[in-house]
C-alpha cells in the first residue's frame, strides 16, 4: 500500500471535496503565502502553480488570497479545476509531491485583507429566542424580522484568525440593580456562532446584486465567532446598534472553503411567510446544510443547524447592495447567531443559560453562565459533499483573557 501523502480517503478531514484556501507560514521559511489543505497536508499553491506552468499562477502566488479572491469566478472554477485534477490524478503526483508540507508544521494567519464587515440576525430560532429573553410581554419578533434581513455594520479592523487570543473588553454596563452605569471589565461575556461569507468581485456604487448572482460575487464560506459583551451590548445599544459590545474582536477559521464546494449541501430554506419583497427572491434554493459544533473547553455543548436560517446569505448580499452600496474584494459579512429548536442547538451562551439563568453544566461538574478566564471556546462544521463524502470547515477557536 502506498504511503504517499496525496492518497487519502474520499472521506478523510480536507479531502477532495472540500480543497480548502488558507495562508500559511513555516519556521523555516516565515513568507505567508497561498495554500490549500488536503489530508494531513498543505500545498503551496503557488509553487505549485508556476511548476505545472498554469496561467493562473500569478493570482496565486502572493502572500495572500487578495488576487485570486478580485480575480472572479471564470479564475475560481479553472483554479479550483486544475487543483482537484492535481491532486487526484496518479499522473501529477511526482510533480506535486514537492510542494507539500505536512499540515502540523504550518502556521495559520488571516487568510485574506478584510475590507467592510457586515453582521446578521438571520436565525428564527435565535431571534426569538432573545426576544422571549428581554421581550417576555410582547412579541419575540420586531414587526420588521420577517421581512428583510437585519444587520449591522461591524468593525474589520478587530477581525482576527482562529487561536488569537481574546481579552475581555472593558466598558460601561449598567446592572438592573443600579441606577447609573459602572466602568469596568465584562461580566457577561458570550459566543456566536456563525457562518462567515467572503466577497470576491466587486461592484461599483449604485450597482445591486441580485439573489441569482451570489454565486458570482462571494468567493468563500468559513467559520465565525462574534465574540459579544452582553452587558455592555444591553446598556449601548439603545436606541442605536451594536457597537463597543461586538467591536473588540470577531475571530474567523483559516480555512476558506470556495462556495462550488458546497453544491451537495444546497438545500431549500425554512418556508418564509409572508413572501418576501421582488428583490429577496430567487430561482434557485440557496440554504446550506451545514452543521455546526460548538465546544466550551473541549466539551460538546451545542450542534446548531445552518439549513434552518430563515435568510439565505443570498438574501443576505441582496438585501446589503439593494440601496447601491458597492461590495469590494475582501468584504466579510456573517450570518448572525446559528440555533435551533432544540435546547442543544442554540448557538450562544446567552440562549443555552437563558440569559444566565439556567447555568451550563459541563462534564467536568463546573457550571458557566457566561464566559470566564480561560475558557477556550473551538466551533467546527462539516457539509455533505458530493457521492458520500464531506466538506471540512476546520474550526475557529479563541481563549479568554483577562481584562486589561
Amino acid at each position: 500500500m502506498s504511503d504517499s501523502p496525496l492518497d487519502i480517503a474520499p472521506d478523510a478531514r480536507f479531502g477532495p471535496a472540500t480543497l480548502p484556501y488558507g495562508v500559511y507560514s513555516t519556521a523555516s521559511d516565515p513568507r505567508t503565502r497561498v495554500g490549500v489543505a488536503y489530508g494531513d497536508h498543505v500545498l503551496d499553491l503557488g509553487s505549485a502553480a508556476r511548476a505545472q506552468g498554469a496561467p493562473f499562477a500569478d493570482v496565486v502566488d502572493g502572500p495572500n488570497l487578495d488576487a485570486l479572491l478580485a480575480a472572479g469566478k471564470p479564475v475560481w472554477d479553472e483554479v479550483r479545476a486544475a487543483l482537484t485534477t492535481w491532486l487526484t490524478d496518479p499522473a501529477h503526483a511526482d510533480a506535486v509531491r514537492p510542494h507539500l508540507v505536512e499540515r502540523a508544521e504550518v502556521t495559520l494567519h488571516l487568510p485574506f485583507t478584510v475590507a467592510d464587515y457586515v453582521d446578521f440576525y438571520a436565525s428564527e430560532h435565535h431571534a426569538t429566542n432573545v426576544g422571549r429573553i428581554f421581550r417576555p410581554d410582547q412579541e419575540p419578533l420586531t414587526p420588521n424580522w420577517k421581512h428583510l434581513p437585519i444587520g449591522y455594520h461591524g468593525r474589520s479592523g478587530t477581525i482576527v484568525a482562529s487561536g488569537t487570543d481574546i481579552v475581555r473588553p472593558t466598558g460601561q454596563r449598567k446592572p438592573p440593580t443600579e441606577t447609573t452605569p459602572v466602568f469596568g471589565p465584562s461580566v457577561r461575556l458570550d459566543i456566536e456562532a456563525e457562518v462567515g461569507f467572503v466577497v470576491g468581485t466587486p461592484t461599483e456604487m449604485g450597482e445591486r446584486v441580485g439573489v441569482d448572482d451570489f454565486a458570482d460575487h462571494v468567493f468563500g464560506v468559513f467559520l465565525l465567532n462574534d465574540w459579544s459583551s452582553r452587558d455592555l451590548q444591553a446598556w449601548e445599544y439603545v436606541p442605536l446598534g451594536p457597537f463597543l459590545g461586538k467591536s473588540f474582536a470577531t475571530s474567523i477559521s483559516p480555512w476558506v472553503v470556495p462556495l462550488s464546494a458546497l453544491e451537495a449541501a444546497r438545500v431549500e430554506q425554512p418556508a418564509q411567510d409572508p413572501e418576501p419583497l421582488p428583490y429577496l427572491r430567487g430561482s434557485q434554493p440557496w440554504g446550506l446544510d451545514l452543521r455546526l459544533e460548538v465546544r466550551l473547553n473541549g466539551y460538546l455543548v451545542s450542534s446548531p443547524p445552518f439549513s434552518l436560517m430563515y435568510w439565505t446569505a443570498a438574501q443576505q448580499l441582496a438585501h446589503m447592495t439593494v440601496n447601491g452600496a458597492s461590495l469590494r474584494t475582501g468584504d466579510v459579512y456573517a450570518s448572525g447567531t446559528v440555533s435551533g429548536p432544540e435546547v442543544a442547538q442554540r448557538g450562544c451562551l446567552l440562549e443555552l443559560t437563558w440569559s444566565g439563568k439556567e447555568p451550563l453544566r459541563l462534564p467536568d461538574g463546573t457550571e458557566r453562565t457566561f464566559l470566564e478566564d480561560g475558557d477556550e471556546v473551538t466551533i467546527t462544521a462539516t457539509a455533505p459533499g458530493p457521492d458520500g463524502t464531506r466538506v471540512d470547515f476546520g474550526e475557529v477557536t479563541g481563549r479568554i483573557l483577562p481584562a486589561r
